[in-house]
């Protein structure tokens, strides 16, 4: 049984997202996964509008509670770094966009003496045009949030 950690903004949910979650939970065989979810404050440095955390929140415990039957564990992110600076996990699931996030998470636990998490890349998930699905082209109106043309 392993500790998980991952994090994002989560807006809109789509398929790439939940494919991070997915992971989380097969990975952490049934121990504990800790979402993090951006603070509106943090999301509102996104270059476009982002629903309120409540709501972001919801979406991904409803997606949690029908997919794993559990409820999620949730935190709300004011940095980039959450919890993992000061508590430990086995892993921390990431995509190619956060990937060099988890190296400078990895990178100031060394500094304070703490082991590195153990790193897991999820390739992105891709859209029928075969680029990857994003929030950004899910909002511009480009795909829907499995990927599909629109």
């Amino acid at each position: 049984m392993s500790r998980v950690a991952l994090g994002g903004t989560f807006n809109p949910l789509h398929d790439g997202h939940k494919a991070l979650l997915v992971r989380a939970y097969q990975l952490s065989n049934k121990a504990e996964v800790l979402i993090g979810i951006t603070s509106n404050e943090m999301a509102g440095k996104k270059y476009h509008e982002v629903e309120d955390w409540e709501v972001r929140k919801q979406a991904v415990t409803a997606f949690i509670q029908d997919t794993f039957g559990t409820s999620p564990l949730i935190a709300r992110l004011d940095d980039p770094f959450g919890p993992t600076i000061d508590e430990d996990f086995e892993y921390l699931v990431v995509s190619p966009e956060t990937e060099s996030m988890a190296h400078k998470i990895n990178s100031r636990r060394a500094k304070q003496g703490k082991q590195p998490i153990n790193i897991e890349l999820v390739e992105y998930v891709l859209a029928d045009d075969g680029r990857p699905i994003s929030s950004t082209r899910v909002l511009r109106g480009e795909i829907d949030i499995h990927g599909n043309l629109l």
